[in-house]
């Protein structure tokens, strides 16, 4: 009980200042996107911004309905990807609380903040006021636009994850491979090790 209490606390810790660091970032980028460009790049800006939150919400989801199944069987046949396939499956509530809960969160916020720079462009650019009519209706209009393709983007990628989580996950998989074998970066740590260290030191 203890053990695992320390082990979320440590999750919940490394997601909150990881949280914090990407938003620090997303924020600083978007902003410095968004401050020389005309308005119609803004908002290509901002759909973009929202559609990153909205992949991220179908890898989430992906994770948490694949069956590992599969990817034994690719595994016995060495295909590059299939272990680290497993590993997502296996660390689904982990994979997807970074996919749905950081990115996709972040992703609303930055959105909803580049969303008002964009609005306040638009006004500006057509020479009216801040408090006006015209900027209050072009800032209901593309607030509610942004959250419908929200909404509506993540409805639909749900339902593609649920359909086709295992070719989803196996792709990632491919994707973690790489950044093992290529660039020797290890998103997940070798649990199975872990384990004997553990066994060793009892």
């Amino acid at each position: 009980m203890k053990e695992l209490l320390r082990n979320s606390i440590k999750f919940t810790t490394g997601i909150a200042v990881i949280t914090l660091v990407l938003a620090a970032i997303f924020s600083i980028v978007s902003t410095s996107m968004l401050g020389g460009v005309s308005w119609g790049v803004g908002m290509f800006i901002v759909f973009v911004i929202v559609f990153i939150g909205i992949f991220f919400d179908m890898l989430g989801i992906a994770a948490t309905a694949a069956n590992e199944v599969p990817f034994h069987a690719m595994a016995s046949e060495r295909v590059n990807g299939s272990k680290e396939a497993i590993s997502i499956v296996r660390n689904a509530d982990r994979f997807a609380s970074f996919c749905n809960d950081v990115i996709g969160d972040i992703s609303g916020v930055v959105s909803g903040t580049a969303s008002a720079l964009v609005v306040l462009q638009l006004t500006v650019g057509f020479g009216y006021v801040e408090d006006s009519l015209f900027n209050y209706v072009v800032s209901v209009v593309f607030t509610s636009v942004v959250a419908a393709t929200t909404v509506g983007g993540k409805a639909f990628g749900k339902t593609f994850a649920m359909q086709y989580s295992t070719d989803i996950i196996f792709q990632v998989g491919k994707i973690f491979y790489y950044l093992d074998d290529k660039l020797n970066i290890k998103v997940f740590k070798n649990q199975q090790k872990k384990k004997r260290k553990e066994q060793k030191r009892k």
